[in-house]
C-alpha cells in the first residue's frame, strides 16, 4: 500500500496543481531539495531527485550555494533535444574541476528531465547538466538523471536555439540569472 501511495503523490500533486489548488508547484516541494533557476522571462523550478542521485543532488546543491552558476549561459540548445549549461567557460570544456561518479537509473529521459552531461567516460559529470525538451530514449540508462522541471518548462521552451550544424552551439546565449536552493530563499 505505502508503494503504491509513493507512486500517486507525483500524479496527485500536478492534479492538484493543473486545477489551481497549489499557488505554484514549488509549494509541495521539499524545499532543501529545489532548485529554483532565474531567466530572463521568469522563473524555473526544478525538483531534485537525491533518491536517484544522492551525489548529484549534493554537488548541485554545493555550487549553487557558491553562486558557480549564476550568469552561466546555454552553450548547446538543440530544437527538439535539449537546453545544457554549467559550463562557466560557455565552451562546453569547462566545469567545476570535481568530477563525479555516475549514478545511473531507470528514470526515462522525458520532457522536463534533468540530467547530467558527461563525456565518453560516464564518471565524467562535473557541473554541467541539460534540460530535455522532449523525450530522448537514447539517453536512458546512460547519463545521471537528478531533476525534473516542476514549474517554468515554458521558460526554457524561450531559452534561444543554437545551430544544429555545429551541434546546437548557440551565438549570444541565453544565460542563467541566478541559481539558488529553494531552502535559501523563502
Amino acid at each position: 500500500m505505502q508503494s503504491l501511495f509513493k507512486r500517486l503523490v507525483p500524479f496527485v500533486a500536478a492534479l492538484v496543481t493543473t486545477l489551481g489548488l497549489l499557488s505554484t508547484p514549488a509549494a509541495a516541494l521539499d524545499p532543501e531539495n529545489a532548485l529554483v533557476i532565474e531567466l530572463k522571462n521568469g522563473r524555473v523550478v526544478i525538483e531534485m531527485l537525491p533518491d536517484l542521485a544522492p551525489n548529484h543532488v549534493a554537488r548541485i546543491k554545493e555550487l549553487a550555494r557558491e553562486g558557480f552558476y549564476d550568469g552561466i549561459v546555454f552553450h548547446r540548445v538543440i530544437d527538439g533535444f535539449m537546453a545544457q549549461t554549467g559550463d562557466p567557460t560557455g565552451t562546453g570544456r569547462g566545469g567545476s574541476g570535481k568530477n563525479l561518479a555516475a549514478e545511473f537509473s531507470r528514470e526515462p529521459f522525458a520532457r522536463g528531465i534533468v540530467g547530467m552531461a558527461r563525456s565518453q567516460n560516464p564518471n565524467s559529470g562535473d557541473s554541467q547538466f541539460f534540460i530535455m525538451f522532449d523525450r530522448a530514449a537514447s539517453l536512458d540508462g546512460q547519463y545521471t538523471v537528478w531533476g525534473r522541471v516542476v514549474e517554468g518548462m515554458d521558460k526554457v521552451d524561450t531559452i534561444k536555439r543554437g545551430s544544429r550544424a555545429q551541434n546546437g552551439a548557440v551565438s549570444d546565449p541565453d544565460r542563467m540569472l541566478s541559481v539558488r536552493v529553494l531552502a535559501d530563499i523563502q
